[in-house]
């Protein structure tokens, strides 16, 4: 795909974080920023040296002292001049700097920098391939340690070289299966038997599987998963929520009823983040309030990447000795739950786990019972059985750490992976035939490559490149 910047006009912004500051950032971007520099700095400046000097008015007063840096093309971030002016982190004396800026470079028609256009303009420059233009954003926007990591890797060109690597070997499986078609009289089949045409397929696939394994993991550290805590009133879902987060977010009463909206948190598993949602008990009632809350607590359930199912273990396998009202209650809580169960199976897809945990360890009957054989046993309130749980959540998500780490991934470049996977598999399948039909092989190749070239950003469509660069901040 030709790299076409959208327009030449140089652009401006405001880099640092809205808000009072220490140090402000007001960065521009364009081709020959010369008569800028001149204007706002009063004299040109040794390129890529950080000078203190003052930031000059239309009328050569000062508007702030700071620090001014001039990258002359192609040595910047853009690939074009840059001139960054780093001064207070005022909002009124950034906002002055900025309108500066935009006045003396009025003739070169310098204007406000759309979201993502600086690193968008890296990426027409050829000073970073679309995935990692991506891995900024995602290193912006990290939630753990895993995820920063991961995104620096992504940013460092790793995913990039994986990638490429898979290029190559399909460009050259490419030439041999197209120049066989362009010489008929030789023996197909022996030409791609000597080649090893097969062979080289299947090592391609071999590493697709593994390149697409380090990319959900990818995608788990940038993501994270939805787990909904759903069970009965009482069973201890805010409880739970409160420990695991290791702080009193929802409020905890031994009123049924209590919770009658969501209650979000994002934890950490491994560096994994979880963002927990605690909702209202679910049962019939006549509370219309509550029925609202009964109501939210499915649509988030509807949404999850697991559910954990929580078991009021106290009131299900009450202690023996106990009145006749307890066992009441035990048979009414059990039957209560079995149709909770059954919804979420006929609700949730067979992809959603389920985890069954049976809460209220501490008070429960210390016999075993086999209708906690698949599920887990803890404490809300002591914390004993919370490790099981979190391995548990992970082990739903499909976290598996790999030797050499993770690199940042996206869905999209999952889904690019996955259409890659579909075609190297189909062209296996033609290789296998009889008379393998060389030209549909070829085909499947191309479209091959073409899915993977979408991930770098090397084959493309344009309003791909402004959805992804729409979502930056501005000032990146």
């Amino acid at each position: 795909m030709p790299k076409s910047p959208p327009t030449a006009d140089p652009i401006a912004a405001i880099v640092t974080a809205s808000g009072r500051g220490a140090v402000g950032i007001v960065r521009v971007s364009g081709a020959d920023l010369a008569p800028l520099v001149l204007a706002l700095c009063g004299r040109m400046l040794q390129p890529r040296h950080a000078t203190y000097l003052p930031f000059l008015d239309a009328d050569g007063a000062t508007i702030d002292h700071g620090l001014a840096i001039h990258f002359p093309a192609p040595h910047s971030y853009t690939g074009e001049d840059v001139l960054e002016l780093q001064g207070h982190g005022g909002t009124v004396v950034l906002q002055l700097l900025l309108q500066r800026c935009l006045q003396a470079g009025a003739a070169q028609r310098l204007r406000l920098a759309q979201p993502g256009e600086f690193t968008q303009r890296a990426f027409l420059n050829d000073k970073m391939d679309l995935a990692q233009a991506e891995a900024i954003a995602d290193l912006i926007d990290a939630s753990t340690e895993a995820a920063v990591r991961s995104a620096n890797r992504s940013l460092s060109g790793a995913f990039s070289a994986e990638i490429h690597v898979l290029l190559h070997a399909l460009i050259e499986l490419r030439m041999l299966v197209e120049a066989t078609l362009d010489f008929p009289e030789e023996d197909d089949i022996d030409i791609l038997r000597k080649a090893d045409v097969r062979g080289r397929l299947v090592t391609l696939e071999e590493q697709l599987a593994r390149i697409r394994q380090q990319s959900r993991q990818g995608a788990l550290l940038r993501d994270g998963m939805r787990i909904v805590i759903a069970g009965q009133p009482n069973a201890g879902k805010s409880s739970l929520l409160n420990a695991l987060a290791g702080a009193e977010l929802a409020i905890v009463s031994p009123i049924a009823g209590t919770t009658r909206d969501k209650v979000q948190q994002t934890l950490q598993i491994e560096g994994v983040p979880v963002h927990v949602i605690d909702t209202a008990g679910l049962r019939d009632t006549a509370d219309s309030i509550e029925q609202m809350g009964v109501a939210r607590a499915w649509a988030e359930i509807d949404t999850a990447d697991a559910v954990v199912f929580l078991h009021d273990g106290a009131r299900l396998f009450p202690a023996e000795g106990l009145p006749g009202t307890a066992l009441e209650d035990a048979r009414a809580c059990r039957a209560a739950d079995a149709v909770i169960a059954d919804t979420l199976r006929r609700r949730l897809p067979a992809q959603v786990a389920v985890i069954d945990v049976w809460n209220k360890q501490d008070v429960m009957d210390s016999i075993p019972h086999a209708e906690l054989a698949n599920g887990i046993r803890l404490s809300a309130r002591t914390g004993e059985g919370l490790d099981l749980l979190r391995a548990a959540l992970l082990a739903a998500a499909g976290w598996q750490p790999v030797a050499e780490g993770t690199f940042m991934a996206r869905q999209r470049h999952l889904d690019a992976l996955a259409r890659v996977s579909g075609h190297v598999r189909v062209a296996l399948e033609h290789l296998a035939a009889h008379a393998p039909p060389l030209d549909l092989l070829a085909e499947e190749l191309r479209l091959a490559q073409n899915a993977l070239s979408e991930i770098t950003g090397a084959f493309g469509a344009d309003d791909l490149l402004g959805v992804i660069f729409s979502r930056f901040c501005i000032g990146k």
